[in-house]
């Protein structure tokens, strides 16, 4: 098989083989782009009072504790917390999505919104769908896209080779 037709059928196949992976990975990183800008992404960073922590981790569970929609009873319920001191504010995550901005030197509640941006995260990588769907799917779509941009690149350059060669046969033969 020459050359130039394994390139196009590689170059074929290859492209239906990872278009869904890749359709799902273009989409969420657009997405994902936007997460700054839009608040239904993932809610803007309050400020607190002051510009450094002057309440402790118990004081941030239990005001986190009052807030209904983040189910949190305790430390279990927690994702992590985001601690932002020059903006006076902790982001407690929460493990069902939800997000509690708290002011760190008032312990006062800021804000409470649902975080879409770690679900979306989620999808952009993979583990959405299963913890191993990133190396088994993902990673191998990854690859394919590499052995495209190759390919795509020496069927473009394809034609301007062929071109190249003959004027340089016709050079030869009018010599």
């Amino acid at each position: 098989m020459k050359l130039s037709k394994l390139t196009r059928v590689s170059h074929r196949w290859g492209s239906i083989i990872a278009l869904l992976p890749l359709m799902i990975i273009i989409a969420s990183g657009i997405i994902l782009q936007l997460k700054k800008v839009s608040p239904y992404i993932q809610p803007p960073t309050q400020h607190g009072a002051g510009t450094s922590p002057a309440i402790g981790f118990e004081l941030i569970l239990e005001v986190a504790k009052t807030v209904p929609e983040a189910e949190i009873q305790s430390w279990e319920d927690v994702d992590r917390l985001d601690v932002r001191p020059g903006e006076g504010v902790v982001k407690v995550r929460c493990k069902n999505r939800y997000e509690v901005q708290i002011d760190t030197q008032t312990g006062q509640i800021l804000q409470v919104a649902v975080r879409r941006s770690d679900l979306i995260e989620s999808i952009h990588d993979g583990t959405y769908f299963h913890d191993s769907f990133k190396l088994w799917v993902f990673l191998p779509a990854g690859l394919i896209l590499a052995v495209l941009s190759i390919t795509g690149l020496y069927l473009f350059c394809l034609p301007h080779l062929a071109k190249r060669r003959q004027r340089r046969k016709k050079l030869a033969a009018s010599n």
